[in-house]
């Protein structure tokens, strides 16, 4: 099956989640600066929720660069991934309508947990469908990032109810984990489009 039709399909999801989060944001009836203050928990969680939408599409795009094909169980498990990402909305205006409680802030992490555990789920079935030996398996390697993240949202999670800013701090720290350029796909093409694989 070609790879196609899923990635239109999860560009369109991800341009969808990105519209309903930015039009959760209401503008304030004052035309001051001031008036913007009671918005910053809206904005600052809708900044971090938007980078991390932009990570995951990213990535994706990286992802599919490295795979030939699709079947049925990559498209279930990138439906998956789609379904906890689609829920990031919701999370992010719960958090910023009640100024990072604790309870909200454990719900957005849970969130992003498990849309990271079900990228991870797509990348395990698209190495198993391409094999051990392929660019998407050798360049994702042991994939540290991806589990070190994971780490960071489980222990973020439980932390929301002690401190709930330190769990937001956790979130951000993964967003800047993957800020940093991750080139192992792009290289791994690059060297077996060298070398003529």
């Amino acid at each position: 099956m070609s790879k196609g039709r899923l990635e239109a399909f999860s560009d369109g999801v991800l341009a969808i989640i990105i519209t309903i989060m930015v039009l959760e944001l209401k503008p304030p009836h004052q035309p001051e600066l001031d008036a913007l203050r009671p918005l910053a928990p809206a904005l600052l969680c809708y900044l971090l929720s938007f980078v991390f939408v932009g990570i995951y599409w990213s990535n994706h795009h990286h992802l599919f660069q490295a795979v030939r094909r699709v079947n049925g169980g990559v498209l279930w498990a990138n439906l998956h991934w789609l379904f906890w990402l689609s829920l990031v909305p919701l999370v992010t205006n719960w958090v910023g309508a009640t100024n990072f409680s604790a309870l909200p802030v454990a719900a957005y992490g849970m969130v992003l947990l498990l849309t990271g555990i079900a990228y991870n789920i797509l990348t395990r079935v698209l190495i198993a469908l391409h094999g051990r030996q392929s660019a998407l398996a050798v360049a994702l390697g042991r994939d540290f990032k991806g589990w070190i993240s994971l780490l960071i949202y489980a222990t973020a999670v439980p932390t929301a109810f002690v401190e709930p800013l330190i769990s937001a701090g956790l979130y951000g720290l993964v967003a800047v984990i993957w800020l940093v350029p991750d080139r192992r796909i792009e290289k791994v093409i690059e060297e077996k489009t060298i070398s003529g694989d």
